[in-house]
């Protein structure tokens, strides 16, 4: 409970947090602030939650209320951090924040030291990164202009490996256990079967394991020995001077000679890992070198990169390097922060032609990922993953940034969030009409109309707008105007009230589009049922049970939730419904009701934007690339090379990956590919592991 609530306050108040955080530090002389201090999300929201529970109030209410919950406590401590912070300045407290000044530059990469400051280290497992300065890289110092580096562990994200009709070519000794699962799970494990296979490759031959930590000994180690001997330091000035001297050669490259500048970048890599191997302290430190080398001449050679984004893959090649080194479980894992970057920026670019590309926001966004890396060479895997964040924020900005896309999103969006209200308001129609003697025909009406009615208005005016919340009253009105009415008096008052009540229920469904013949067919069944009322005998509906009625629909919404939303009805009259769309450009994809197991809607909800994929709709193939999911998961835009649009509901999403009419582009990821291609040259010429 309390790491859901820290996690939406980190989210939203990261900036300002870590504006606060090194204030207080700054303070205190200390380079973290304590585990329990109050000003820690996670800190906060545990008191919060222990309070809550002190004070008597159940686990039950908290989940009922907890998304109203964080977005007030969100809101207040985001002002809250503001407020200290500007408190904080007033005394001139560190009124301008030079990142840069907490960096410490080490000189070697082989110790975890070498990282940033632990001023930068995220207080929360989860932490995120700022993401509010990605316009340019930062020059100098400068409080709003420098970057927050947030440490902390990386959880494992959804690896974009996806499988092809006839899946991906195995090679000898590939992993399969588990084969039998999912095309995801069976996908991921054949990717980390290629790491596996590189391990055992490299253990064989220098005796030792490259994905594992070497710690430091002393002088006396031999050539074999850790990578933590007494030459370490000077292969990591090594390195470091070889990726300045990169950069400088790099930068003179002429726009629009890409196709040269690649070539040069391949050669002058090529030379420059030769002699950083003949520097190399230790065996594993040479394998690593022509590994990560190997690996980055297979991306560059990558065809399907246009030449402009290739340019900057080739500057990684060294930050990568020394990554590796410092990190050898980048060898040993798919969800490093620098494969994961990698791996998404090349998927990415690789469904776009060259003139796509050249000197799109897209590019710029990739030199701005690599210049921020080239500038924090200490920071490891941090400022990997503070870029692939950044990377994930501007490609869901960037991908819908056409007018098309943002009015198909909006639509949807809009859709989702009515049909998803209208299931919700459904099921507490059921619950509050369960024990009342209450007609089929207005149960009917009430569960199929009158529930879509009232998320149509609460969406277009607001829960509690005057003519929602006259809507809301009309449901528990007609409740008691089709009861029994043995009373004379009740008989009188519904005559005189009836006029309204028809008006409103006409009003009501016009709003829904039910007009002309429809809306009149409901009007003679109501009427005929209000007729049957003033004859019947039965038991009358209390009237305090009515009030009941009506005072929980005036706050619906505090008891609808998420759980059970999945069926969704869509199809493009709905959208053209909702708000007067023509939805001609775009093709919905609604759910049939077929049945798919749990692990293809796992893979489906996993699906990362920007990857692309081969669409077969209609006995039409087309190449599409996945833009946007909706808030709740239950929709899924693709956008074709020929400018139309999918709209694609979940379940029928998730058939369509079972029946392989939905295939990823790639079925390996970039940096995958680039393993397997590494180890086949090294196979077929070991030698040159060493040498």
């Amino acid at each position: 409970m309390s790491s859901r609530l820290a996690q939406s306050i980190q989210d939203k108040a990261s900036f300002e947090l870590n504006d606060l955080r090194l204030r207080i530090q700054h303070l205190d002389g200390t380079s973290e602030l304590d585990a329990k201090d109050v000003l820690k999300p996670e800190a906060f929201a545990k008191v919060l939650v222990d309070q809550w529970l002190a004070n008597g109030l159940s686990l039950g209410l908290w989940t009922r209320i907890q998304d109203q919950m964080q977005t007030h406590m969100v809101d207040a401590m985001v002002k809250a951090y503001k407020d200290a912070n500007a408190y904080l300045i007033s005394r001139d407290v560190m009124p301008e924040i030079d990142l840069k000044s907490f960096v410490r530059r080490t000189g070697s990469v082989n110790s975890s030291s070498a990282a940033l400051g632990g001023s930068f280290a995220a207080s929360h497992a989860s932490g995120s990164a700022s993401l509010g300065v990605t316009a340019q890289v930062p020059q100098g110092g400068g409080g709003r202009g420098g970057y927050a580096l947030p440490a902390g562990s990386f959880a494992p994200a959804a690896i974009g490996v996806g499988m092809g009709r006839g899946g991906a070519a195995m090679t000898a000794g590939d992993s399969m256990s588990g084969a039998g699962g999912s095309p995801l799970l069976v996908a991921r494990q054949r990717a980390q079967g290629v790491l596996l296979n590189l391990k055992r490759f490299v253990t064989a031959r220098i005796g030792g394991d490259i994905t594992q930590h070497r710690p430091a000994v002393g002088a006396g180690d031999g050539a074999g020995g850790p990578a933590g001997v007494a030459g370490a330091p000077a292969f990591a000035a090594a390195i470091a001077d070889a990726e300045v001297a990169y950069q400088a050669a790099a930068s003179q490259y002429v726009v629009g000679d890409e196709a040269t500048a690649v070539l040069q970048a391949t050669v002058d890599l090529r030379r420059r890992s030769a002699e950083l191997k003949k520097r190399a302290p230790t065996t594993a430190d040479k394998a690593t070198v022509e590994i990560v080398a190997l690996m980055f001449q297979a991306i560059l050679a990558e065809e399907r990169i246009p030449f402009s984004a290739r340019v900057w893959f080739a500057r990684l090649q060294m930050p990568v390097l020394r990554v590796a080194i410092a990190e050898p479980e980048f060898f040993g894992t798919l969800q490093h922060p620098a494969r994961m970057l990698i791996d998404r920026m090349g998927s990415c670019v690789m469904g776009f032609d060259a003139a796509a590309i050249s000197g799109s926001a897209l590019e710029g966004e990739i030199r701005r990922v690599v210049q921020v890396i080239e500038q924090y060479p200490e920071t490891g895997q941090r400022v990997f993953k503070l870029v692939f964040d950044e990377f994930v924020a501007f490609l869901n900005k960037y991908l819908t940034q056409s007018d098309t896309a943002q009015k198909v999103m909006s639509v949807a969006q809009q859709v989702e969030q009515k049909e998803t209200m209208a299931i919700q308001y459904t099921i507490e129609l059921r619950k509050m009409l369960n024990d009342m003697p209450v007609r089929e025909e207005i149960r009917e009406f009430l569960f199929k109309v009158w529930a879509e009615v009232l998320a149509i208005a609460a969406l277009r005016y607001g829960p509690q707008d005057e003519q929602t919340v006259m809507l809301k009253r009309s449901a528990s009105d007609l409740v008691w105007a089709a009861s029994a009415k043995p009373n004379r008096n009740d008989r009188t008052r519904v005559i005189q009230d009836l006029p309204k009540l028809l008006q409103r229920l006409r009003q009501g469904m016009t709003l829904l589009g039910i007009v002309g013949d429809a809306q009149e067919q409901h009007i003679k069944t109501i009427g005929a049922t209000l007729s049957d009322a003033f004859m019947s005998k039965t038991e009358a509906i209390p009237q305090a049970k009515i009030e009941a009625m009506a005072k929980r629909l005036a706050n619906l919404e505090d008891f609808v939730s998420d759980e059970g939303t999945m069926d969704v009805p869509l199809d493009a009259a709905s959208i053209e419904l909702l708000l007067g769309v023509d939805a001609a450009s775009i093709e919905v994809v609604p759910d049939t009701g077929t049945k798919v197991g749990e692990d293809m809607l796992a893979w489906a909800h996993e699906l990362q934007v920007g990857n692309w994929f081969m669409l077969d709709h209609n006995d039409r193939v087309s190449q599409v690339q996945f833009v946007w999911r909706s808030e709740r998961k239950q929709l899924h835009l693709f956008a074709s090379t020929d400018g139309r649009s999918f709209l694609i509901q979940v379940g029928r999403l998730a058939s369509y990956l079972q029946a392989g009419l939905l295939v990823p582009a790639e079925e390996e990821t970039l940096t995958v590919r680039a393993t397997r291609e590494a180890l086949a040259k090294l196979d077929a010429n070991p030698e040159r592991l060493l040498n």
